[in-house]
């Protein structure tokens, strides 16, 4: 028996100052302002490396990738990478394994076999990212009817005649 989907569209009853938009409001642990401020700290380089890495977490393969090799809490091996990243191309896997790697997220080991054994294993580094992104990847999941219903109705927008977009 499936357990009842609660039905988040409730949820949003704060009245903007507009009026015309409606959004939820919840305290956070931190302000945009707090994360102005301590960026403003940061080099260039600092700042550099910070917008690579919110780039990495949120291209389109990384994160799925490293959850895979954290999962069995054990080295695993391309194919079974590959296996698991559904849809991924051999060449993309290898790229985005090599700049996970090269930021310290994961491990690659090489073992003088014939043919040749690699295996990716996630770091203490990786971990912390990965803790640090699932509640936001929970939310995304839980959130995805409210994606979708918000998508049915621009979609519905965008198709009556005589409008401009």
């Amino acid at each position: 028996m499936k357990k009842p989907v609660k039905d988040h569209r409730n949820e949003l009853k704060n009245e903007s100052k507009k009026g015309s938009r409606k959004e939820s409001r919840k305290e956070s642990r931190f302000s945009w302002e707090q994360i102005a401020e301590f960026c403003e700290t940061l080099t260039e380089a600092e700042d550099a490396l910070t917008r690579e890495m919110v780039s990495r977490i949120s291209d389109k393969w990384s994160l799925w990738t490293m959850s895979v090799i954290a999962e069995p809490g054990k080295p695993m091996r391309f194919s079974r990478i590959m296996e698991q990243v559904e849809g991924i191309s051999q060449k993309s896997l290898t790229k985005t394994l090599r700049g996970l790697e090269r930021d310290g997220l994961i491990t690659r080991q090489v073992f003088a076999e014939v043919p040749p054994r690699v295996e990716y294993t996630i770091t203490a580094l990786g971990s912390a990212m990965l803790d640090n992104v699932a509640p936001l990847w929970l939310w995304v999941a839980k959130s995805v009817q409210r994606f979708q219903g918000c998508r049915a109705a621009f979609d519905r927008r965008a198709l009556r005649p005589g409008q401009n977009r």
